[in-house]
């Protein structure tokens, strides 16, 4: 009897402490205050100060009206949050109990019962810690004491003997961002911003999984998967491969363990417009005596990415190769979707990527001043077919390099890549956002008087943090096959040659140079990785600026406020002045602004594309907003496509026909970004008048195209006399084998205020309640729909005597519209 007792006791004992499970604290119920009070306040969790505050009525909305400079006082100010949560005796028997902050914003100290753990200084780091020993049945008491980043940088900044720019920033390791950018505002957050968990487990557990492709062929995947198992007992064990069993004797403490892998048949993941991007899911599990003690499921996807830089006779090579073949980079870059991060929805970041493949995009780069994104965004990347460019977390500014710094870095580093290596999106890691430019080219040096040695020493701690501790730390952590390191983007700032010759390169010679469009044609590099214009919001976001009835005017205070870039608007109407009708009525200017911001980036990405394979890869500035404001993006906060939206969409198809007006002659691209072979191409070039009347056409010799393929040039004269060039257009069709449309395109010759339009008559059909007929008589130029409600596609032109049939993300009693012709005239 005696010993029937004591095996279900061991039985039980046993079943109990292989087990291994979770709780979230986030749920339980959170209060906050300032320090300085004794009054405490519902808080949530994740979340921010900034949000407690608004829930809790303490301050506006600082997205509203001029709300930013109310809520200014909150980032000097010190705040506590504390929960209670209860612990049950069959908790309490499990031998290990660790307590998980996902994310913690930024400098706080940790007590649990009164007892501090830790303090904590870096928001991009997980912090976790053994709490059996601390905690108690029944009711427990969580308290995190935030203390202010700026007072805290501030203090950091006194210990170096010299002026740093951006500072108190680049002292705290926090999103750059929320210390005010030209796009963004001063909201420098602190709180529990991600989740808060207790993980119970027994005997060992699975710290972190990672895999390595030995080798990929058709036939044969030959992957390494490496465990890190932390075991608090020694013993045997077995590792579970999708249900294939590896046994294993694990010592005390940390152990390290590879285990080879194969899968046959492979499906490879495949960027986007290239194919599927196939993914498998594997399941692992740490196991001991027969019972599952850890276990996680990956998602992982099989590719090659290499990085190519080879010296040629114009410089240097940039592109990269993926799965054996050189790939175009057509993208964007991407900076956080909120200003308080908590609340960007699963659904959202599903959404932007979704709207990136839409707009025929393969790759995103996440910029250096925002964070390291939630594991949705990967998701959605690995799910979508669009890699990643991750810079780490340092933007335009000098950063230190004492002790405490690197090793912060270090562990943030290690933590970040082990999280995210195995997403197959992830295609290159960056030192940082342009801290070499601000290094070399930003003046601040000068500025602020350094000395030789103060130069000296800003230089030389700049190597340290990312020619050494970051390279070195991805060479600890990484797969071998997954490090892909670049230092600093750029590599060379706009204003030296170079720039254009080798690396990547960001020409901000349009906005902030104010050179003109076309300057674009001249200052194409190996590989454009910033650029950008700005432009207006959609009317639904303006509005959404203000807390009562929006006063949509130019001179609201409210919409100057939404506008961060000290000269914008000036730098807006200076371009607007050169290219198109200033209107005066503010709807009209709105879209015109748009149509701007498009045609900029129009010409930048064509330029680009006609220069393959010199240049490799072409990422504007930017995809989204943080919060309602004039920007360089081309959805706006609300996830809205501005004009410039739609137009990414047709000038990153995967084949377009280019023009280039040179000399008195035009210039004809194909240029096909996929693996297909086109034969027997030729171009038909009709001269339209805007009437619709067809008054000549030209058709070119055939060609064979691979990637791209230069046309015979045409000579203008042939086509138009100049006193005709405003009244026609050309519309070019790229023709293949049994005449089957390629591309399509249309070449105007004048700039869009020099046209000579007719007033269109632009009719509206509906097919069915998300479906419309759009036609016209004559040339519609910029055809724009009004709605809150998103059009497959808008801000076009419609052809003489055309129609074309547009879907509607839901039904819409009444769409209106307009065009550039409603633009000078009533």
């Amino acid at each position: 009897m005696n010993k029937t007792f004591l095996f279900i006791f061991l039985f039980i004992q046993n079943l109990l402490f292989a087990q291994f499970s979770e709780r979230s604290l986030s749920s339980e119920k959170w209060q906050f205050k300032n320090s300085k009070e004794q009054k405490w306040l519902p808080a949530k969790v994740p979340g921010t100060v900034h949000l407690d505050l608004m829930n809790n009525q303490l301050i506006p909305d600082p997205y509203k009206d001029e709300n930013e400079k109310k809520s200014q006082w909150i980032e000097n100010e010190d705040w506590d949050y504390q929960t209670h949560f209860n612990i049950s005796s069959e908790e309490l028997e499990n031998q290990n109990i660790d307590l998980v902050f996902e994310g913690l914003d930024t400098f706080s100290e940790i007590y649990l019962n009164g007892k501090l753990l830790k303090k904590t200084d870096n928001m991009f780091r997980k912090w976790e810690f053994l709490v059996k020993q601390y905690v108690k049945m029944g009711d427990n008491l969580l308290q995190i004491k935030f203390r202010s980043a700026v007072n805290v940088g501030k203090e950091l900044a006194k210990k170096v003997p010299f002026m740093m720019p951006e500072s108190p920033r680049s002292f705290v390791r926090k999103a750059q961002y929320q210390f005010g950018w030209d796009w963004g505002p001063r909201l420098v957050t602190a709180g529990i911003w991600k989740d808060v968990k207790l993980s119970f487990w027994n005997n060992a557990k699975l710290e972190n999984v990672k895999f390595e492709q030995k080798g990929l062929t058709k036939q044969m995947a030959d992957l390494n998967f490496h465990f890190e198992i932390f075991a608090d007992n020694e013993g045997i064990y077995e590792i579970s491969i999708d249900n294939k069993k590896n046994q294993l004797q694990l010592k005390k403490g940390s152990n390290n363990v590879d285990i080879p892998f194969t899968i046959e048949n492979p499906k490879l993941w495949q960027p986007n417009g290239w194919g599927d991007p196939n993914l498998y899911t594997v399941k692992v599990s740490l196991q001991k005596d027969s019972k599952i003690i850890s276990n996680e499921d990956l998602r992982i996807g099989l590719r090659t990415i290499e990085f190519i830089q080879e010296k040629d006779g114009k410089g240097k090579s940039f592109y990269f190769k993926v799965n054996g073949h050189p790939l175009y980079i057509k993208g964007t870059n991407w900076i956080p979707a909120d200003s308080f991060s908590p609340r960007i929805t699963k659904g959202k970041y599903q959404q932007l990527i979704k709207d990136s493949k839409e707009a025929n995009m393969n790759m995103i780069r996440i910029w250096g001043g925002g964070i390291y994104e939630d594991d949705e965004f990967y998701r959605a990347c690995d799910e979508n077919g669009i890699l990643v460019w991750q810079d780490f977390m340092f933007a335009g500014s000098f950063y230190p390099a004492d002790e405490d710094f690197l090793n912060n870095v270090k562990e943030e580093v290690r933590g970040q890549v082990n999280r995210l290596q195995n997403h197959p999106s992830i295609a290159l890691w960056c030192g940082n956002n342009e801290v070499d430019e601000a290094i070399v080219n930003w003046e601040y040096q000068k500025q602020f008087k350094y000395s030789k040695e103060d130069s000296l020493q800003v230089w030389k701690d700049y190597k340290k943090v990312f020619h050494e501790v970051i390279p070195n730390t991805l060479k600890e952590n990484l797969a071998a096959d997954k490090n892909i390191y670049w230092p600093s983007s750029p590599s060379i700032g706009w204003g030296h040659k170079e720039s254009l010759t080798e690396g990547d390169s960001h020409y901000w010679g349009v906005w902030w140079g104010e050179q003109p469009f076309e300057i674009y044609n001249e200052k194409v590099g190996r590989f454009m990785s910033e650029y950008g214009f700005q432009g207006m919001p959609s009317l639904e976001t303006t509005e959404s600026m203000f807390s009562g009835d929006p006063d949509l005017s130019l001179q609201s205070p409210t919409i100057k406020a939404h506008e961060k870039h000290g000269r914008g608007w000036e730098i807006i109407n200076k371009y607007m002045e050169r290219d198109y009708p200033v209107p005066t009525d503010f709807v009209k200017y709105n879209y015109v602004s748009q149509l701007l911001q498009a045609r900029g980036m129009q010409i930048a990405i064509e330029a680009h594309r006609r220069a393959k394979p010199y240049n490799m890869g072409t990422l504007y500035w930017q995809l989204n907003d943080c919060w309602p404001v004039v920007s360089w993006s081309s959805i706006d906060y609300l996830g809205n496509w501005k004009a410039l939206h739609y137009q990414i969409k047709r000038s990153f198809e995967q084949q377009v026909l280019l023009t280039e007006e040179k000399e008195g002659t035009l210039n004809l691209y194909a240029i096909n970004d996929n693996q297909n072979v086109f034969r027997n191409l030729t171009v038909e070039i009709k001269v339209v008048k805007f009437n619709g009347e067809v008054i000549g056409t030209v058709s070119s010799e055939e060609k064979t195209l691979n990637e791209i393929v230069k046309f015979d040039p045409v000579k203008i004269d042939r086509l138009i006399s100049d006193s005709s060039k405003n009244e026609v257009f050309l519309k070019l069709t790229l023709k293949g084998e049994n005449a089957k449309i390629v591309a399509e395109n249309n070449f105007f010759f004048g700039k869009p205020k020099d046209l000579k339009l007719t007033k269109p008559n632009i009719t509206i059909r509906k097919i069915s309640p998300t479906e419309i007929e759009v036609s016209t008589d004559v040339l519609a130029k910029d055809v724009y729909l009004l709605g809150d409600i998103h059009f497959s596609d808008n801000f076009f032109d419609l052809l003489p005597k055309s129609s074309k049939r547009i879907k509607l993300s839901k039904s819409l009693e009444k769409v209106e519209v307009m065009s550039l012709w409603n633009t000078v005239n009533p």
